[in-house]
């Protein structure tokens, strides 16, 4: 299962093309534009969210909400582009206008625009800007859907944002209720906190990252591999995550604790009553490059949006003066968006790795074959 995007920022539109796909799921539209939805929502989130309501739009491989095994093709229109068409049309445009050459520090203006052979960081910033995960998100929306049929389910929610964290432990169940909070955090006092804190820096002309944590449950073990380094579980989906923009490190289970243990205190012991049985789970689903019928627990760091609108000091590309950067977005922290995001791309990668071991060509097919397994 394989997927493919392209579309800028401002550009016409967003557009996907999804591999793989066994013929006759059925797909719930809603819940695709659900997510997208919630992409766009949360705390601290700029005015281009307003500009836009997004939308997929199916354009192959599914016939009466039913996907045909060939490759599913979408879009979603960028409405912001009738405001932009006269800078970004590619039948002809005029270039010189919108132009961006105090490139920002933290973005990939400065070191695409010397890889591309660009003079204006446009023509870098419109792939490398964030608007990309939407298309992430509406693949990611039909992975969970793939993945659901055979009980398999992704939730999330936002651990801290900047230095105000939440110390508690919850159930994969607990973490559906984070969705309704304005920061997707289920500690109401730490949360409180964080808004007070986003408020402050948006005074400021700042910005905020955060820690994100994701799960997976109900996926039987074996998935993944522990014969070759490229097809090791926690390997995929580290590489999944690690893609997302303004992501700066991931960790799966206890994840860097585990170098501050002993052994004893870090490994999960196995117990036997008809089934294999560990009563922790400080491996994150894990072991071997494989999964191990646990829950899957991966944490995020988010680094701040390196947008600020006061500006940091850089470079003008053009007069090689110094500079404030420029100004692109008036996001204070996309914690959300990003909870949002690393579900999705956790849920694509994951439907890969499954449909590499299962096949089948039709969803009878997958169906079978997982609930066969052990």
């Amino acid at each position: 299962m394989k997927l493919t995007t392209a579309g800028e920022s401002h550009g016409k539109a967003l557009v996907g093309i999804i591999e793989g796909l066994p013929s006759n799921l059925e797909l719930n539209i809603k819940l695709i534009n659900h997510y997208l939805a919630l992409r766009q929502s949360g705390y601290g989130r700029g005015a281009r969210q307003k500009i836009e309501n997004d939308k997929i739009e199916i354009l192959s491989g599914v016939r009466n909400k039913l996907t045909l095994g060939s490759p599913l093709a979408f879009c979603i229109i960028n409405k912001d582009y009738g405001n932009w068409s006269a800078y970004m049309a590619p039948e002809g445009c005029d270039v010189s206008k919108k132009t961006l050459t105090a490139v920002r520090p933290g973005h990939a203006d400065l070191t695409g625009v010397l890889k591309y052979g660009q003079a204006d960081a446009r023509n870098i910033l419109e792939r490398a800007s964030a608007r990309e995960t939407a298309v992430r998100v509406a693949a990611g929306a039909i992975a969970r859907q793939y993945l659901s049929v055979l009980g398999v389910e992704i939730s999330g929610y936002v651990k801290s944002v900047c230095n105000i964290t939440d110390p508690n432990i919850y159930t994969f169940e607990e973490l559906s209720h984070a969705k309704n909070n304005p920061l997707f955090m289920l500690d109401g006092n730490a949360e409180k906190e964080a808004v007070a804190l986003l408020d402050k820096l948006k005074e400021n002309g700042d910005t905020a990252g955060g820690i994100i944590e994701i799960r997976v449950k109900g996926l039987k073990s074996g998935f993944g591999s522990c014969m070759q380094y490229s097809t090791k579980l926690d390997a995929i989906l580290c590489g999944a995550v690690m893609s997302v923009q303004a992501i700066k490190g991931v960790e799966i289970g206890i994840g860097f604790e585990a170098a501050r243990l002993a052994g004893s205190k870090v490994h999960d012991e196995i117990y036997y009553d008809g089934n294999y049985r560990r009563k922790t789970n400080r491996a994150g689903g894990i072991e071997g490059g494989m999964s191990n019928g646990e829950d899957i627990i991966l944490r995020a760091a988010m680094k701040p949006i390196p947008t600020l609108m006061k500006g940091l000091d850089t470079i003008d590309i053009a007069t090689k003066q110094s500079a404030k950067a420029a100004g692109e977005r008036s996001d204070v922290a996309a914690v959300c968006a990003a909870e949002i995001i690393l579900e999705s791309v956790v849920a694509t990668a994951l439907a890969d790795v499954v449909s590499q071991r299962l096949g089948g060509d039709n969803m009878k097919e997958v169906t079978e074959r997982y609930f066969a397994l052990r």
